[in-house]
């Protein structure tokens, strides 16, 4: 597996992106600000990550997604662990990353590479997102904040 910054003239892959986030016009916003890292396998496309500055010695990791066919092999350690490092490499003091209250896997996941609960956003997904989301049998409606320093 090779994973390598998305080039300039390269579509971004919607479709993994949306596995993540599923407003588009979301994804649309983050991907002119932030940078787009993907995940190949023989030049097919198997994860995908976005980078986004937020603030001054900061990065947020705004979507993460590793294919079905690909999932629970560990390709989404190895975006996330490779996120880390773009953002130490690029001297970020600071990684955030926000998930669901109902994405169990990913606050497991996040944990265990060093990610702490910073705060909830309460009902975030209610105030961004026009249809409700559910998953594990959870309505998700707020936003877990993680952090990790780098350096």
């Amino acid at each position: 597996m090779k994973i390598r910054e998305l080039n300039i003239n390269e579509e971004p892959p919607i479709d993994l992106l949306l596995m993540a986030d599923p407003s588009e016009r979301l994804i649309e916003e983050y991907l002119k600000r932030g940078k787009c890292y993907i995940a190949e396998n023989y030049q097919a496309i198997i994860g995908v990550y976005v980078l986004l500055p937020t603030r001054p010695d900061t990065v947020e990791l705004v979507n993460i997604a590793v294919t079905e066919n690909e999932q629970g092999k560990g390709i989404g350690r190895q975006l996330l662990l490779d996120a880390i490092q773009k953002a130490k490499a690029r001297n970020y003091k600071t990684i955030e990353i926000g998930t669901g209250n109902s994405s169990i896997g990913q606050l497991v996941l996040y944990q265990k590479c060093g990610f702490r609960i910073t705060s909830v956003d309460r009902d975030f997904f209610i105030r961004h997102y026009e249809d409700d989301i559910f998953e594990n049998g959870i309505w998700c409606r707020d936003m877990i904040r993680l952090s990790q320093d780098v350096n």
